[in-house]
């Protein structure tokens, strides 16, 4: 008997939410073993508490707000940043879903691009000159490599023949033709989720946290579990775009570690390259990785024909 489509759907997001919680765990963990320091490791059995504790002690907190705020978009910009990552986790492709979604690659588009709003609006609605630089720089570079990013996924969905995550598989020698298109990827999800080296959005030296500086407490809550939740779902579609085989589905199993890699891998860039230069972000995007990507789906195009 089938889950009911709203049960598998809440089952879906409450489970979304505590693989965040857990990664941020992991994140502290492992940067600390990284820099060769301890990680969070007080509270509770080595720590494990340690995401709890914190949600407790944001959202517990006075929410303040700034006076000359626009009080309802400074509100509504965190909430709609969360939902709209949540939004993702509906066409999770795992092998027990109640519902398909034909062209659930559109729907990733769509969603993944209105991120650009909940910048823009927490920065413009903040009324301070910090957190609107903050939020042109980072709806700048979103808009950028957004653009570098569906060009490349293109590519990708060019041989796979199909808009539908739970049907994306292909031999193996195509994943590794793919593996130069798969690294470009994932430095372009670097950029987009806003992470070391990329993370201009919020630069603490330059704009004392950027689009973000008057949130706090609960809203500020928010911001930061959107940010987690679309970095594990930019690490779950890019283990089906990229690593797909004609295993049925990949098995869950392998789903699952494959996205566990690549979110580890978010981390341990981030232990180890210092942020770029803002010139040079944009010229990677707009000089290598768009050139890169209109070459190779020019290549893709007649690849298919002949197989």
């Amino acid at each position: 008997m089938n889950i009911p489509f709203f049960t598998s759907i809440l089952m879906s997001l409450v489970l979304a939410l505590l693989g965040m919680a857990f990664y941020t765990l992991m994140e502290r963990k492992f940067l600390g073993y990284f820099h060769l320091r301890k990680g969070p490791n007080k509270v509770g059995l080595m720590g494990l508490p340690q995401p709890f504790a914190d949600a407790i002690k944001l959202f517990v907190k006075e929410q303040a707000k700034p006076t000359p705020s626009n009080q309802m978009p400074f509100l509504f910009a965190p909430t709609m940043g969360l939902i709209l990552a949540l939004m993702m986790w509906v066409i999770y492709p795992h092998s027990h879903q109640s519902f398909f979604l034909q062209f659930s690659v559109l729907y990733f588009l769509c969603v993944s691009s209105m991120n650009v709003y909940t910048t823009f609006l927490a920065g413009w609605s903040s009324n301070s000159k910090y957190a609107l630089l903050g939020a042109l720089r980072g709806v700048a570079q979103t808009i950028s490599y957004e653009v570098s990013m569906s060009l490349i996924m293109l590519s990708a969905l060019i041989m796979l023949t199909t808009m539908d995550f739970t049907k994306m598989s292909y031999m193996s020698w195509i994943a590794l033709m793919f593996m130069p298109l798969a690294t470009v990827w994932f430095i372009t999800n670097l950029a987009e989720t806003n992470r070391t080296p990329f993370d201009f959005a919020e630069g603490e030296s330059e704009l004392v946290s950027g689009f973000n500086v008057e949130y706090s407490s609960g809203l500020f809550a928010l911001i930061f579990m959107a940010e987690y939740a679309n970095i594990l779902v930019m690490s779950l579609f890019t283990s089906v775009i990229f690593f797909s085989t004609l295993l049925p589905l990949m098995s869950d199993i392998i789903l699952v570690l494959e996205t566990m890699a690549l979110a580890t891998l978010f981390v341990w860039v981030r232990a180890t390259y210092p942020r770029m230069r803002y010139d040079h972000l944009m010229n990677l995007t707009w000089k290598s990785f768009l050139p890169l990507s209109l070459a190779l789906l020019i290549l893709c195009a007649p690849l298919v024909t002949l197989m």
